[in-house]
C-alpha cells in the first residue's frame, strides 16, 4: 500500500487545537501500518548512513507531547534500526542549578547534534513556553528573573522570538529541524494512565505528579496552540500528529522525518582523482599480497 502522510500534518497558517483530530489514521489498518513502518525503517537507516558519511549537515528532531502520548515508544520504534553512533537522544528534565545559571536555551544548545548526526530532543526548549507558562512561578528559578514578578505578554513574546531566532540560526548553519507534537486526547491519556497503574510492569511509568498536570489540560492546550502558531516557520515547521493510535503516529513520524532528510539531497562523498588513484593502488597491493 503506497500511502504517504508526510504532508498531512504540517502547520501552515493558523492552527487550532480544538480542530486537530487525535484519532485520525486514514484508510490504513494497524497491520498494514506495522509493515509500512518496517519498510520505512530501512529508508531511514540508508539516509542516516549518507548523513553520517557526508558529515556536513545535521538533523534535529524535537518531540513534544502531553504525558503518555507515546514519545519514548516512538523513539524506540522509529529510530531502533539506525546506527547508534550517528544518533543521540536527550531527555530534558527539570533544569539543574548549573543550567539555571544560564539562559533558558543554553542547555539545549550544548546538546545539539554534531554534523553528520541525528539529535532527538525528548521534550525541549519549548518547555520554557509550555510548562513554564502554565506554571509561571517556575521562571523565578532562573536567576536572571529574580526581580521579575509579572510574566506578562511581552515576556512570552520575547521567548517566542528567542526560539524563532535560535531555530533560524540552526537552519542557516546546516541543521534540518523537524518538530513533532504528538496530539493525544484527554480520554486516551486517561486510558494509558490506568494501564500504567493496572499493569505491574508499567507502574514505574506513573508519577504522582501526573494527575495534577492532567487537571490543567486546557491551560496546556492553550500554551501548545500559542507556541505552535508562534514558531511554525518554513525553516523549522511543526507537525501535529494524531497520537491516539501509537502505531499510526509512528508511521506518520517516520515518513515526515524521511521526507525532510530526502530534501537535504544527501550523498556519499565522491573521491578526488588523487584519492581514487590511491584507492586503486591499495587494491593492487592487497590483491598481490
Amino acid at each position: 500500500m503506497d500511502l504517504d502522510f508526510s504532508d498531512n500534518f504540517i502547520v501552515k497558517g493558523k492552527f487550532s487545537m480544538k480542530k486537530a483530530d487525535t484519532e485520525y489514521q486514514g484508510k490504513l489498518k494497524k497491520k498494514e501500518g506495522q509493515k509500512m513502518l518496517a519498510l520505512e525503517q530501512g529508508k531511514l537507516r540508508d539516509l542516516q548512513e549518507k548523513l553520517y558519511a557526508d558529515g556536513s549537515k545535521s538533523v534535529l528532531i524535537v518531540l513534544q507531547a502531553m504525558d503518555a502520548a507515546g514519545k519514548d515508544s516512538l523513539i524506540k520504534h522509529v529510530f531502533g534500526g539506525v546506527n547508534p553512533q550517528g544518533c543521540i537522544v536527550h531527555s530534558f528534565k527539570t533544569p539543574t542549578d548549573k543550567e539555571y545559571d544560564h539562559d533558558f536555551l543554553w542547555r539545549h544548545y550544548i546538546a545539539l547534534p554534531a554534523k553528520g548526526k541525528i539529535g532527538i530532543f525528548n521534550r525541549s526548549h519549548y518547555e520554557s513556553v509550555l510548562v513554564c507558562k502554565v506554571h509561571p512561578e517556575y521562571n523565578l528559578n532562573e536567576k536572571v528573573w529574580d526581580s521579575v514578578k509579572d510574566f506578562d505578554g511581552d515576556f512570552w513574546d520575547d521567548r517566542y522570538e528567542s526560539i524563532r531566532n535560535f531555530e533560524k540560526h540552526l537552519a542557516d548553519n546546516g541543521t534540518t529541524i523537524v518538530k513533532i507534537f504528538l496530539n493525544v486526547s484527554q480520554k486516551e491519556q486517561k486510558k494509558r494512565f490506568l494501564d500504567r497503574i493496572n499493569e505491574p510492569d508499567k507502574n514505574w511509568k506513573f508519577s504522582s505528579g501526573d494527575l495534577p498536570e492532567r487537571a490543567l489540560w486546557d491551560e496546556y492546550m492553550n500554551a501548545y496552540e500559542k507556541a505552535i502558531n508562534e514558531t511554525s516557520k518554513d525553516c523549522a515547521p511543526w507537525y501535529v500528529i494524531p497520537a491516539d493510535h501509537k502505531w499510526f503516529s509512528r508511521v506518520a513520524a517516520i515518513q515526515i522525518i524521511i521526507d525532510a532528510m530526502e530534501k537535504m539531497d544527501l550523498k556519499f562523498p565522491t573521491l578526488s582523482e588523487k584519492e581514487t588513484a590511491a584507492l586503486n593502488d591499495a587494491k593492487t597491493q592487497l590483491e598481490n599480497d
